[in-house]
Protein backbone atom coordinates (compact mmCIF):
# COMPACT_ATOMS: atom_id res chain seq x y z
CA UNK A 1 0.00 0.00 0.00
CA UNK A 2 1.25 3.61 -0.79
CA UNK A 3 2.58 5.34 2.35
CA UNK A 4 3.03 9.19 2.64
CA UNK A 5 5.05 11.28 4.73
CA UNK A 6 3.83 11.89 8.58
CA UNK A 7 7.24 13.75 10.21
CA UNK A 8 10.17 13.02 10.91
CA UNK A 9 10.79 10.67 7.71
CA UNK A 10 7.83 8.81 9.39
CA UNK A 11 5.56 7.40 6.32
CA UNK A 12 1.60 6.40 6.70
CA UNK A 13 -0.39 4.30 5.09
CA UNK A 14 -2.70 5.99 2.82
CA UNK A 15 -5.85 4.37 4.05
CA UNK A 16 -5.74 4.11 8.32
CA UNK A 17 -7.33 1.61 10.65
CA UNK A 18 -10.63 2.91 12.37
CA UNK A 19 -10.92 1.06 15.69
CA UNK A 20 -14.51 1.43 15.28
CA UNK A 21 -13.97 -1.47 13.05
CA UNK A 22 -13.78 -3.52 15.78
CA UNK A 23 -16.79 -2.49 18.05
CA UNK A 24 -19.18 -5.62 17.70
CA UNK A 25 -16.87 -7.99 17.11
CA UNK A 26 -15.29 -11.40 18.87
CA UNK A 27 -11.81 -10.88 20.28
CA UNK A 28 -10.28 -14.23 17.42
CA UNK A 29 -12.13 -11.94 14.75
CA UNK A 30 -11.08 -8.58 16.03
CA UNK A 31 -6.78 -10.45 15.74
CA UNK A 32 -7.70 -11.77 12.46
CA UNK A 33 -9.10 -8.37 10.96
CA UNK A 34 -5.83 -6.41 12.86
CA UNK A 35 -3.76 -9.20 10.93
CA UNK A 36 -4.55 -8.79 7.57
CA UNK A 37 -4.58 -5.16 7.60
CA UNK A 38 -1.11 -4.96 8.44
CA UNK A 39 -0.41 -8.08 6.09
CA UNK A 40 -2.18 -5.75 3.71
CA UNK A 41 0.23 -2.62 4.21
CA UNK A 42 -1.83 -0.69 7.28
CA UNK A 43 0.29 1.13 9.63
CA UNK A 44 -1.72 3.41 10.68
CA UNK A 45 -4.11 2.62 13.38
CA UNK A 46 -6.41 5.06 15.08
CA UNK A 47 -8.52 4.51 18.31
CA UNK A 48 -10.28 6.41 21.05
CA UNK A 49 -11.90 5.34 24.44
CA UNK A 50 -14.86 6.26 24.13
CA UNK A 51 -14.94 3.75 20.99
CA UNK A 52 -17.55 1.11 22.15
CA UNK A 53 -17.39 2.55 25.64
CA UNK A 54 -13.70 0.75 25.41
CA UNK A 55 -14.07 -2.04 23.83
CA UNK A 56 -12.30 -0.59 20.44
CA UNK A 57 -8.94 -0.32 22.53
CA UNK A 58 -9.38 -3.46 24.72
CA UNK A 59 -9.20 -5.35 21.72
CA UNK A 60 -6.97 -3.58 19.30
CA UNK A 61 -4.89 -3.69 22.26
CA UNK A 62 -4.98 -7.40 22.63
CA UNK A 63 -4.91 -8.14 18.65
CA UNK A 64 -1.53 -5.54 17.81
CA UNK A 65 0.38 -7.57 20.83
CA UNK A 66 3.64 -8.18 19.19
CA UNK A 67 3.21 -6.00 16.39
CA UNK A 68 2.87 -3.42 18.29
CA UNK A 69 6.59 -2.21 17.12
CA UNK A 70 5.07 -2.42 13.32
CA UNK A 71 2.64 0.68 13.41
CA UNK A 72 1.97 4.07 14.27
CA UNK A 73 -0.76 4.34 16.98
CA UNK A 74 -2.85 7.19 17.63
CA UNK A 75 -4.97 7.46 20.27
CA UNK A 76 -7.96 10.85 21.53
CA UNK A 77 -9.34 12.05 24.34
CA UNK A 78 -12.18 14.16 25.22
CA UNK A 79 -11.21 16.11 28.02
CA UNK A 80 -10.57 19.44 28.60
CA UNK A 81 -8.50 19.42 31.91
CA UNK A 82 -5.05 18.11 32.74
CA UNK A 83 -6.06 15.59 35.30
CA UNK A 84 -8.88 14.55 33.17
CA UNK A 85 -6.64 13.78 30.07
CA UNK A 86 -4.00 12.42 32.32
CA UNK A 87 -6.56 9.55 33.72
CA UNK A 88 -7.88 8.84 30.29
CA UNK A 89 -3.81 8.83 28.64
CA UNK A 90 -3.05 6.27 31.66
CA UNK A 91 -6.48 3.74 30.54
CA UNK A 92 -5.70 4.30 27.24
CA UNK A 93 -2.10 2.82 27.78
CA UNK A 94 -3.00 -0.04 29.77
CA UNK A 95 -5.75 -1.14 27.45
CA UNK A 96 -3.78 -0.83 24.22
CA UNK A 97 -0.46 -2.52 26.50
CA UNK A 98 1.81 -0.16 25.34
CA UNK A 99 4.08 2.27 27.10
CA UNK A 100 3.58 4.94 24.61
CA UNK A 101 1.59 6.70 22.30
CA UNK A 102 2.75 7.34 18.40
CA UNK A 103 -0.03 10.58 17.79
CA UNK A 104 -2.34 11.63 21.11
CA UNK A 105 -5.14 13.71 20.13
CA UNK A 106 -7.44 16.60 21.48
CA UNK A 107 -10.67 15.18 20.01
CA UNK A 108 -14.10 16.54 19.02
CA UNK A 109 -12.73 20.37 19.47
CA UNK A 110 -16.05 22.17 18.16
CA UNK A 111 -16.16 25.29 20.51
CA UNK A 112 -13.90 28.17 20.85
CA UNK A 113 -14.54 27.78 24.61
CA UNK A 114 -12.66 24.23 24.48
CA UNK A 115 -9.75 25.51 22.70
CA UNK A 116 -9.83 28.34 25.56
CA UNK A 117 -10.14 25.69 28.24
CA UNK A 118 -7.05 22.89 26.68
CA UNK A 119 -4.98 25.69 27.10
CA UNK A 120 -6.38 27.74 30.28
CA UNK A 121 -3.86 26.55 33.42
CA UNK A 122 -4.76 22.96 34.72
CA UNK A 123 -5.99 22.52 31.00
CA UNK A 124 -5.18 19.33 29.12
CA UNK A 125 -2.19 20.71 27.10
CA UNK A 126 -0.32 20.04 30.30
CA UNK A 127 -0.64 16.72 29.97
CA UNK A 128 -0.16 16.46 26.75
CA UNK A 129 3.22 18.69 27.23
CA UNK A 130 4.75 16.84 29.84
CA UNK A 131 3.55 13.23 28.42
CA UNK A 132 5.55 14.10 25.15
CA UNK A 133 8.49 15.42 27.49
CA UNK A 134 8.45 11.56 28.98
CA UNK A 135 8.16 9.69 25.91
CA UNK A 136 4.56 8.43 26.68
CA UNK A 137 3.44 10.41 24.10
CA UNK A 138 5.46 11.04 20.46
CA UNK A 139 3.55 13.54 18.51
CA UNK A 140 0.71 15.99 19.29
CA UNK A 141 -2.10 16.38 17.15
CA UNK A 142 -6.30 17.12 17.54
CA UNK A 143 -9.29 16.56 15.72
CA UNK A 144 -11.96 19.30 15.15
CA UNK A 145 -15.69 19.56 14.21
CA UNK A 146 -15.79 22.98 12.84
CA UNK A 147 -13.52 25.15 10.84
CA UNK A 148 -13.54 28.26 13.37
CA UNK A 149 -12.31 25.65 16.32
CA UNK A 150 -10.01 24.19 13.71
CA UNK A 151 -8.34 27.24 12.49
CA UNK A 152 -8.18 28.59 16.51
CA UNK A 153 -6.60 25.53 17.80
CA UNK A 154 -3.95 25.73 14.72
CA UNK A 155 -3.17 29.64 15.68
CA UNK A 156 -2.61 28.68 19.10
CA UNK A 157 0.52 25.60 19.29
CA UNK A 158 2.30 24.13 17.10
CA UNK A 159 0.94 20.69 16.26
CA UNK A 160 2.20 18.04 14.82
CA UNK A 161 -1.12 17.15 12.87
CA UNK A 162 -4.37 17.62 12.45
CA UNK A 163 -7.19 14.91 11.60
CA UNK A 164 -10.19 16.54 10.40
CA UNK A 165 -13.52 15.92 7.82
CA UNK A 166 -11.98 15.70 3.93
CA UNK A 167 -15.48 15.13 2.40
CA UNK A 168 -16.34 15.91 -1.16
CA UNK A 169 -20.08 17.13 -0.56
CA UNK A 170 -18.54 19.36 2.35
CA UNK A 171 -16.46 20.77 0.41
CA UNK A 172 -19.00 21.58 -2.14
CA UNK A 173 -22.20 22.26 -0.37
CA UNK A 174 -20.74 23.65 3.05
CA UNK A 175 -17.59 25.45 1.76
CA UNK A 176 -15.86 22.90 4.95
CA UNK A 177 -12.48 21.78 4.84
CA UNK A 178 -10.62 23.83 2.49
CA UNK A 179 -9.43 26.74 4.63
CA UNK A 180 -8.46 24.57 7.48
CA UNK A 181 -6.23 22.37 5.21
CA UNK A 182 -4.90 25.57 3.46
CA UNK A 183 -3.86 27.04 6.75
CA UNK A 184 -2.34 23.25 8.39
CA UNK A 185 -0.26 22.96 4.88
CA UNK A 186 1.00 26.82 5.56
CA UNK A 187 1.80 25.32 8.99
CA UNK A 188 3.30 22.42 8.01
CA UNK A 189 1.02 20.43 10.28
CA UNK A 190 0.24 16.75 8.54
CA UNK A 191 -3.48 16.69 7.49
CA UNK A 192 -5.23 13.25 8.37
CA UNK A 193 -8.89 12.91 6.78
CA UNK A 194 -11.80 11.68 8.17
CA UNK A 195 -15.28 11.30 6.95
CA UNK A 196 -13.99 10.94 3.22
CA UNK A 197 -16.87 8.37 2.55
CA UNK A 198 -19.82 10.41 4.27
CA UNK A 199 -22.67 11.09 1.63
CA UNK A 200 -25.39 12.51 3.72
CA UNK A 201 -26.73 13.05 7.52
CA UNK A 202 -28.90 9.55 8.49
CA UNK A 203 -32.99 10.96 7.33
CA UNK A 204 -35.13 11.02 10.53
CA UNK A 205 -36.79 7.25 10.82
CA UNK A 206 -34.52 5.93 7.94
CA UNK A 207 -33.32 2.21 9.23
CA UNK A 208 -29.59 2.74 10.30
CA UNK A 209 -28.08 0.01 8.62
CA UNK A 210 -24.38 0.84 10.22
CA UNK A 211 -24.77 1.21 13.31
CA UNK A 212 -21.15 1.88 13.68
CA UNK A 213 -21.55 5.13 11.66
CA UNK A 214 -23.40 8.35 12.54
CA UNK A 215 -23.93 9.46 8.88
CA UNK A 216 -25.22 7.83 6.02
CA UNK A 217 -21.63 6.22 4.47
CA UNK A 218 -21.40 5.80 0.92
CA UNK A 219 -22.21 2.30 -0.17
CA UNK A 220 -21.43 2.09 -3.91
CA UNK A 221 -17.77 1.42 -5.21
CA UNK A 222 -17.53 3.14 -7.84
CA UNK A 223 -18.55 6.68 -5.79
CA UNK A 224 -16.60 5.37 -2.87
CA UNK A 225 -13.22 5.05 -4.83
CA UNK A 226 -13.96 8.73 -6.30
CA UNK A 227 -14.63 9.89 -2.79
CA UNK A 228 -11.63 8.59 -1.24
CA UNK A 229 -9.19 9.77 -4.56
CA UNK A 230 -10.73 13.26 -3.86
CA UNK A 231 -9.81 13.44 -0.21
CA UNK A 232 -6.44 11.89 -0.78
CA UNK A 233 -6.27 14.82 -3.53
CA UNK A 234 -6.05 17.49 -0.93
CA UNK A 235 -2.72 17.04 0.55
CA UNK A 236 -3.36 14.92 3.11
CA UNK A 237 -1.19 11.83 4.02
CA UNK A 238 -4.28 9.06 5.33
CA UNK A 239 -7.62 8.86 5.62
CA UNK A 240 -9.79 6.90 8.00
CA UNK A 241 -12.48 4.89 6.32
CA UNK A 242 -15.74 4.63 7.87
CA UNK A 243 -15.99 2.27 11.45
CA UNK A 244 -18.08 -0.38 9.68
CA UNK A 245 -16.57 -3.66 9.01
CA UNK A 246 -18.17 -3.95 5.59
CA UNK A 247 -17.22 -0.49 4.53
CA UNK A 248 -13.61 -1.17 5.49
CA UNK A 249 -12.84 -4.43 3.42
CA UNK A 250 -14.39 -2.71 0.68
CA UNK A 251 -12.14 -0.14 1.03
CA UNK A 252 -9.54 -2.10 1.51
CA UNK A 253 -9.97 -4.08 -1.80
CA UNK A 254 -9.49 -0.56 -3.83
CA UNK A 255 -6.83 1.16 -1.55
CA UNK A 256 -3.55 -0.11 -4.06
CA UNK A 257 -5.27 1.98 -6.91
CA UNK A 258 -6.35 5.41 -6.03
CA UNK A 259 -4.37 7.93 -8.09
CA UNK A 260 -4.51 11.54 -7.45
CA UNK A 261 -7.56 13.07 -9.26
CA UNK A 262 -7.38 15.81 -11.76
CA UNK A 263 -8.92 19.46 -11.69
CA UNK A 264 -11.39 18.05 -14.30
CA UNK A 265 -11.99 14.89 -12.19
CA UNK A 266 -12.26 16.92 -8.70
CA UNK A 267 -14.63 19.25 -10.82
CA UNK A 268 -16.90 16.87 -12.16
CA UNK A 269 -17.51 15.17 -8.90
CA UNK A 270 -18.40 18.23 -7.05
CA UNK A 271 -20.82 18.64 -9.36
CA UNK A 272 -22.47 15.47 -8.72
CA UNK A 273 -22.90 17.32 -4.41
CA UNK A 274 -25.72 19.80 -6.47
CA UNK A 275 -28.64 17.95 -4.16
CA UNK A 276 -26.82 16.62 -1.51
CA UNK A 277 -27.27 18.37 2.27
CA UNK A 278 -23.33 18.14 3.82
CA UNK A 279 -23.07 16.68 6.91
CA UNK A 280 -21.31 19.45 7.98
CA UNK A 281 -20.86 23.44 6.73
CA UNK A 282 -18.92 26.28 7.44
CA UNK A 283 -20.46 28.48 10.14
CA UNK A 284 -20.72 32.14 9.27
CA UNK A 285 -18.50 33.51 11.82
CA UNK A 286 -16.03 30.87 10.94
CA UNK A 287 -13.50 32.99 10.02
CA UNK A 288 -13.72 35.68 12.94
Amino acid sequence: MQRRLYKQGIELSIIGFGGMVLVGMGQKRAEATVARSIDRGINYFDVAPFYGAGEAETKLGAALGSRRKDVFLACKTLERTAAGAQRELEHSLRALRTDHLDLYQFHAVTEKSEVQAIFDRAGAAETFLEARRKGTVRFIGFSAHSVEAALALLGRFEFDSILFPVNFVCYAKGNFGPQVLRKAGELRVARLALKALAHRPWRKGEERTYPNCWYRPIEDPDLARQALRFSLSQGVTAAIPPGDERLFNMVLDMADDLPPMTAEEQARLLATAARLRPLMRVRDDASK
